[in-house]
């Protein structure tokens, strides 16, 4: 066991996981991750919340209280998820607590469907809000076009927001101009800025996978060169886009108020491809400010046999451009990879979430009292 995870702390990158169960949660396994692995925080999803409930019997005496009251499947979900979610951040509470907010935070998402239409989206993230009622919760709405405008609104009413499904550095710049402008809507209403956090979701291997695939359809020397470049290359010159506004005139007169600076998290941090070392997304995004969330995988191979040697972000964004440019110049397109990203994105989790319907509601039937 190296001291990657604490070296990785010290560089200024917050270790989150990316991963939460009831099991996880009653068996001390979370509280564990704090104490030992540097774990400061949890994200979740759509995928990880059926992946939990699906497997083992770690729900079955709350879907049975639900099923004997009769609850539709979508309240069931809500309730399930919102006490796995509210036991995490008491867990976390304590880091909250030691960094001012910053951290021990952990975050919830709107439901999926709802990614097209920005009124529901405002309206989901404020329920859920109430309904964890814990000041550490983030409220996650994808960087869909339509989740641009709920992102101001939710910010600007004190509301903490994880932006997820982040593809595109255009998209990305979107989402900071959002987060500032929620900002200002806050500082307007008279709201304490200091209390509201935000984290933005660049996603990572995701890039690779799909690039990668088209490179290898061409199958070329330059295509096999220009392999396992682009989600780093893109996830640096995210960071570029960060320095820059968070330099700037409209945040200095934010940051006078106190305000806290949109930090960005490197999400699907977990690598595809078996060619690439299974830390990539790890040793080779390090720059202060950052997060970084982690299947337990990856954060157990980071424990091993990460290498962290200080910050690989700044100063690689000049390389980072030719690594774009030499893709693009291969006939491969960066708007049509990252907008098909976004869309796959939001489809997954929505399927998910649809698993998620069904697999509860087939528990709620089993363990539904007998009539009579």
């Amino acid at each position: 066991m190296t001291d990657a995870l604490k070296r990785l702390s010290d560089e200024g990158v917050a270790i989150w996981l990316d991963d939460l169960s009831r099991t996880r949660i009653t068996s001390g396994n979370l509280a564990e991750l704090i104490d030992q692995q540097h774990v400061v925080g949890v994200t979740t999803n759509p995928s990880i919340f059926q992946k939990a409930i699906s497997e083992g019997h770690g729900y079955d005496q709350q879907l049975e209280d639900l099923a004997a009251r009769k609850v539709t499947v979508e309240e069931a979900i809500r309730m399930i998820t919102t006490a796995d979610v509210r036991d995490a951040a008491d867990i976390l509470r304590p880091v909250f607590d030691a960094t001012d907010g910053q951290d021990g935070r952990v975050s919830i998402e709107v439901d999926p469907r709802l990614a097209h239409n920005t009124k529901a989206t405002v309206a989901e993230a404020k329920q859920l809000a109430w309904l964890v009622d814990r000041p550490n919760t983030l409220i996650k709405i994808p960087a869909t076009k339509a989740g641009l405008p709920a992102i101001t609104e939710v910010i600007g009413l004190g509301i903490s927001v994880n932006v997820t499904l982040i593809f595109s550095l255009e998209r990305y710049r979107e989402v900071m101009d959002a987060y500032l402008a929620g900002l200002e809507k806050a500082k307007e209403r008279g709201l304490d800025l200091s209390k509201i956090h935000s984290v933005a979701s660049f996603f990572v291997s995701r890039v690779d996978t799909e690039i990668d695939k088209r490179l290898d359809a061409l199958g070329t020397p330059e295509a096999k060169e220009a392999r396992g470049k682009a989600a780093l290359a893109n996830a640096r010159l995210a960071y570029e886009a960060f320095e820059e506004v968070f330099g700037s005139d409209r945040w200095a007169a934010l940051d006078k108020a106190q305000a806290n600076k949109q930090r960005p998290l490197w999400a699907s941090t977990g690598v595809k491809d078996k060619a690439y070392k299974d830390t990539l997304y790890v040793d080779e995004l390090v720059a202060p400010g950052t997060v970084n969330t982690m299947p337990e995988a990856t954060l157990d191979a980071t424990a091993d046999h990460g290498q962290i040697t200080g910050d690989t972000v700044r100063g690689t964004y000049e390389q980072a451009r030719a690594d774009l440019d030499a893709v693009e110049k291969l006939g491969i397109g960066y708007d049509d990879v990252v907008q098909l990203l976004e869309d796959e994105g939001v489809d997954k989790f929505e399927a998910s979430w649809n698993d998620l319907l069904k697999s509860t509601e087939a528990e709620l039937k089993r363990l539904a009292p007998s009539e009579g």
